[in-house]
C-alpha cells in the first residue's frame, strides 16, 4: 500500500486533506487534470470520504447511499478537465454530490407518494440508526432523533444540511457551501437558517411523536397517515405540535443542534460497500482503500473484508480504475 492510499490506511481522512494545505490540493487537481494516473487515483481516494459523508448524512440507507456516490464520482472525475479554477475542486465536487442528493431524493418521493403502503401509525423503523451501530458510530439518543428528524426535510434541505454538518464540523467553509449550492454566501445563510427553521420543527415532531403517552389529540390528527416522513404530513403534524403545550414539553429537552453535529459530520466509508458496486471497478478500488480508515478509526475489523472484489493494490486494478476515471 502506497501514496494516498497508505495516508488513508494511516491515519483520520480530515487530517490527511488539512495537512495537504490549499495549495497541495490545488496541485493534485492541476495534475490530475494533465492527465496524471496517480494524481487521479490520489483525488479520488483522498475526497471519496468527503463525498460519502455528504451523501450519507442526507440519504441514510445504504444501499441509496452506493448508487447517490457513484453517480456523483463517475461524473466529476472524468469532467475535470471542464473546471477552470482549480482550488474550486472541493465546492465543485460538493455541488455534484448534491445535485445528484436532490435529483435521488425528488425521484424517491415520488416513487414513495406512489406506491407506499399503508402502515401502522409510528414512526417508521430507525434504520439508520442500526447501520450506524453496525459500524460502530455511537450515537446518543439526541443525536438519533436528530438523524430521523432528518428525514422529514424537503429534498432540497436534506441535501444542503448534509453541507451544513460539514461546515459545522470545519470540513467545508460557508464560502464553499455557498458555491455549491451556486449562490452568494449571504444567499447561502438565510438558505442554511431557512433549513434550520424546517429541521428544529422535524425533531419537536419526532418528539411528540416519541413520547410516551401520546398526545391523544395527535394520534387523532395522524388518522390517515402512512407511516412515511413527507412534507405535507409534517406541515400537517406541526400545525399541531406548535400549538399543543404537551406535545410542546416533549421538546424541552430538546439540545442545541451544534452539539449534535459535530460528532456525526464526518462518518467513515463502510467496510463491504464496494461488494454491491462490482461493475464499477474504479470506484470500488476507491472504496475499498478508503474504507481502511474507517476501519482503524471506528473499530470495524469484524465486518467481511472478504466481500470486496479485489485487491486494490494490484496494478491491473489500479489500471482498470484509471481507466474507468481517465480524464477527457
Amino acid at each position: 500500500m502506497s501514496g494516498a492510499w497508505g495516508g488513508l490506511a494511516r491515519g483520520n481522512v480530515h487530517g490527511l486533506v488539512m495537512r495537504a494545505g490549499r495549495a497541495d490540493e490545488t496541485s493534485l487537481v492541476v495534475a490530475a487534470q494533465a492527465g496524471d494516473p496517480r494524481a487521479l487515483d490520489d483525488l479520488a481516494a483522498t475526497y471519496l470520504p468527503l463525498v460519502y459523508a455528504i451523501v450519507r448524512r442526507a440519504l441514510g440507507e445504504l444501499a441509496d447511499v452506493d448508487d447517490v456516490v457513484q453517480e456523483t464520482m463517475l461524473r466529476a472525475l472524468p469532467e475535470l478537465r471542464t473546471l477552470r479554477t482549480p482550488e474550486c475542486f472541493r465546492p465543485w465536487l460538493a455541488t455534484i454530490a448534491t445535485r445528484q442528493i436532490s435529483t435521488h431524493l425528488h425521484r424517491r418521493q415520488v416513487d414513495a407518494e406512489r406506491t407506499a403502503p399503508l402502515e401502522e401509525m409510528t414512526d417508521p423503523p430507525d434504520a439508520d440508526a442500526e447501520n450506524l451501530a453496525l459500524i460502530h458510530v455511537e450515537l446518543s439518543g439526541h443525536r438519533r432523533k436528530t438523524v430521523r428528524a432528518s428525514r422529514w426535510l424537503d429534498p432540497d434541505a436534506r441535501a444542503l444540511l448534509s453541507l451544513w454538518w460539514l461546515e459545522t464540523a470545519g470540513r467545508l467553509t460557508r464560502a464553499e457551501l455557498a458555491a455549491a449550492l451556486g449562490t452568494s454566501v449571504a444567499h447561502a445563510g438565510v438558505r442554511v437558517q431557512r433549513m434550520r427553521n424546517q429541521l428544529e420543527l422535524s425533531r419537536s415532531l419526532v418528539a411528540a411523536l416519541d413520547a410516551g403517552p401520546r398526545c391523544p389529540r395527535l394520534t387523532a390528527a395522524l388518522g390517515g397517515w402512512d407511516g412515511v416522513p413527507s412534507t405535507l404530513w409534517r406541515k400537517r403534524i406541526t400545525r399541531h405540535t406548535r400549538s399543543c403545550e404537551d406535545c410542546g414539553r416533549a421538546a424541552d429537552e430538546l439540545v442545541p443542534l451544534e452539539r449534535l453535529i459535530v460528532a456525526l459530520a464526518l462518518l467513515p466509508v463502510p467496510l463491504a460497500r464496494s461488494a454491491t458496486v462490482p461493475d464499477k471497478p474504479a470506484l470500488a478500488g476507491a472504496t475499498g482503500n478508503a474504507v481502511v480508515m474507517g476501519a482503524e478509526s471506528a473499530e470495524v475489523g469484524s465486518l467481511p473484508t472478504s466481500r470486496l472484489g479485489y485487491s486494490a493494490n494490484s496494478p491491473e486494478d489500479r489500471s482498470s480504475r484509471r481507466s474507468s476515471l481517465r480524464v477527457r
